[in-house]
C-alpha cells in the first residue's frame, strides 16, 4: 500500500511540473509587453484553437497626443496575445491593419517622424515591430501618403504601401476579413 502511494504521490509531482510546463509555454506571449485580455470565469465565447481568425483593423483614430503609443495598435497586441493565450496558432491569426487618415504619421520611421512632431520620437516603432514579428500585417494608404507628403522611403519596412484604403479594405474583406474599428 505505501508503495502504490508512493508510486501516485510521484506520479501527481510529475503531472504537476508537466502542466507547469505547458502553462509556461501557454504564458509566452505573442507580442512581448503587451497586455492579455482578463479570464472571466464563466465565459462562454472562447477563442477556438481550430477557427481561423481573419481580421483587420481599422487604423484611422490618433492617440490623444504624438508622445503616446496609437491605442487600436495597444488593442491589436492585446486581441493578438488573448488568441494566443488561448492556443491559436499563427496560421489561424490572420491579422491585419490599415493606417489612413490622421493615423498615416504613424508609419514613419523614427527620424522622419521627429522631424514632423517637434523632435518626439515614434513610439509606436517597438510595438509595430512586435506586432509584425507575431505576423500581425501592416498596410498603409497611398492617397493619404500622398496627401500629407509622406516621402515612401520614410515608411517603416514592417509597413506595405497600397493604392487605397478603400481598396485595401475590400480586397481583405472579399478575402473573409472582418473589419474592426475605424471612425464611423
Amino acid at each position: 500500500m505505501r508503495a502504490q502511494s508512493v508510486f501516485i504521490t510521484a506520479v501527481a509531482v510529475g503531472l504537476a511540473g508537466f502542466m507547469g510546463v505547458v502553462q509556461a509555454q501557454s504564458d509566452a506571449l505573442a507580442v512581448p509587453g503587451a497586455r492579455v485580455a482578463r479570464d472571466v470565469p464563466g465565459a462562454q465565447e472562447l477563442p477556438d484553437p481550430n477557427r481561423s481568425y481573419k481580421i483587420v483593423f481599422d487604423v484611422i483614430t490618433p492617440a490623444e497626443s504624438v508622445e503616446q503609443t496609437n491605442p487600436m495598435l495597444e488593442a491589436m497586441a492585446r486581441y493578438v496575445n488573448t488568441l494566443a493565450r488561448h492556443g491559436v496558432p499563427p496560421e489561424n491569426r490572420q491579422i491585419a491593419a490599415v493606417f489612413h487618415g490622421p493615423t498615416t504619421d504613424l508609419i514613419l520611421n523614427n527620424e522622419a517622424y521627429k522631424a514632423r512632431n517637434d523632435g518626439q520620437e515614434n513610439p509606436n516603432i517597438s510595438l509595430i515591430r512586435n506586432l509584425a514579428q507575431a505576423g500581425v500585417d501592416f498596410r498603409v494608404c497611398g492617397q493619404a501618403v500622398m496627401g500629407r507628403q509622406i516621402d515612401p522611403e520614410t515608411i517603416q519596412p514592417e509597413i506595405q504601401l497600397d493604392l487605397w484604403a478603400l481598396t485595401t479594405f475590400m480586397n481583405l474583406q472579399q478575402q473573409g476579413y472582418v473589419r474592426v474599428g475605424g471612425g464611423g
